[in-house]
């Protein structure tokens, strides 16, 4: 295993980029919630490298988001959510966790995000929210 890294709270997607437009320039930006999460992510990155150099070779990477079951949601149902019987079909997408999770890891834990051959992405309830990153060694299909 090259890299394994556990970011507390409420995990943030990748949120879509603004457009403003200034002196006839369109200027593309990525939210402010997405850049703060994002920062986070790269401090507990470089913290977690202990100053080794990004990895130059294939890796696989392992993404799960764990959200909190909504207030709303019946006790046996919460319950059930939290062992895992039932799953989060809420929004935010899946896939925008891991997007937010490789660009705040790229260049600092590999080289760049075009390394990743294989992507393992979950999205599970949990009662400590939390955004899990595994990174390990690529698997050599050839």
């Amino acid at each position: 295993m090259i890299l394994s890294i556990t970011i507390p709270g409420v995990p943030v997607a990748k949120g879509r980029p603004k457009f403003t437009a200034r002196g006839g320039f369109a200027r593309a930006y990525t939210p402010a919630k997405t850049q703060r999460y994002e920062d986070v992510i790269r401090c507990e990155a470089v913290a977690a490298m202990a100053g080794r150099d990004p990895v130059d070779e294939a890796v696989t990477v392992s993404v799960t988001a764990y959200v909190v079951p909504p207030k709303s949601m019946p006790k046996k149902r919460r319950l059930e959510a939290i062992e895992g019987s039932v799953k989060p079909l809420t929004r935010p997408d899946l896939d925008n966790y891991a997007k937010a999770a490789l660009d705040a890891c790229n260049a600092i834990v590999f080289r760049d995000d075009s390394l990743v051959t294989d992507l393992l992405i979950r999205k599970r309830y949990s009662e400590h929210p939390r955004l899990t990153i595994t990174v390990e060694a690529g698997e050599d299909y050839a």
